[in-house]
């Protein structure tokens, strides 16, 4: 059954799944056992949902029914199939823009980045089916209402979207600060992406070895980073300063 976008119980989390509902996230109940309850385990393993097992206590806070030990967290958003958005973008775009989020996980982050992606004509925002901050009323607000108008897709592994993309002919740049390069001196008046990484984190490593070139902010001060929401909106209006030339 549905509460305020929860779905509960195994059973309706297991038709959820089958039909293919927005789910940002599986609680489970710690210690649950029962044949239902392995064929709800096996069915998001099998489609790549984020889960975690949590205790009875977590639960009841989330729902006050009878919710069998399972809590699904459900998006007001849905999302895109990613290598289908791609294409579509690819021929209807001159110039695509992408936006790709790697580790960035505080929902409001998110919310205020998908603001700026809209106001720059972003074309598609990717992000990882796991560690991602999931898609609440909080980013919905935090954005504006701009997560309706943003095509989004998770994908099982960011990398593997990187070499979808090159190998689209779109040119891949990460921001980070682990370069001598600044932003200014790459040429975004092509088809584009950029990837964002978490203020804790930043880029994968495993991401940046693969990249087309890494791209820096000028740091004048003394602190040693931006919140990762307001140097994407430097990043994405160097874009729109090059594409208005």
């Amino acid at each position: 059954m549905e509460n305020d976008q929860h779905i509960y119980g195994i059973r309706a989390v297991v038709e959820a799944i089958k039909a293919e509902q927005p789910i940002n996230k599986i609680f489970l109940q710690k210690g649950l056992k029962g044949e239902l309850f392995k064929e709800l385990e096996a069915s998001i393993r099998k489609n790549g949902i984020s889960a975690s097992y949590v205790p009875i206590e977590k639960l009841n806070r989330l729902t006050r029914n009878n919710h069998q030990g399972v809590v699904a967290q459900i998006s007001p958003v849905s999302f895109k199939d990613f290598e289908q958005l791609v294409e579509e973008i690819i021929s209807k775009e001159k110039r695509p823009l992408f936006l790709l989020l790697d580790q960035v996980s505080d929902v409001r982050n998110f919310g205020a980045i998908i603001r700026t992606a809209e106001c720059c004509g972003v074309h598609g925002i990717i992000v990882p089916k796991n560690g991602a901050a999931p898609i609440t009323n909080d980013t919905v607000k935090t954005s504006a209402g701009a997560a309706f108008n943003v095509p989004i897709a998770k994908v099982d592994h960011l990398k593997d979207a990187v070499f979808y993309l090159q190998s689209s002919g779109i040119s891949v740049t990460a921001a980070t600060e682990k370069t001598e390069d600044e932003i200014y001196g790459v040429d975004f008046d092509q088809p584009s992406a950029i990837i964002m990484g978490s203020e804790e984190k930043g880029i994968s490593p495993s991401i940046l070895g693969i990249v087309d070139q890494k791209a820096k902010l000028p740091l004048l001060g003394k602190i040693g980073s931006l919140n990762v929401s307001v140097a994407c909106g430097v990043f994405l209006y160097e874009v729109v300063r090059q594409r208005r030339k």
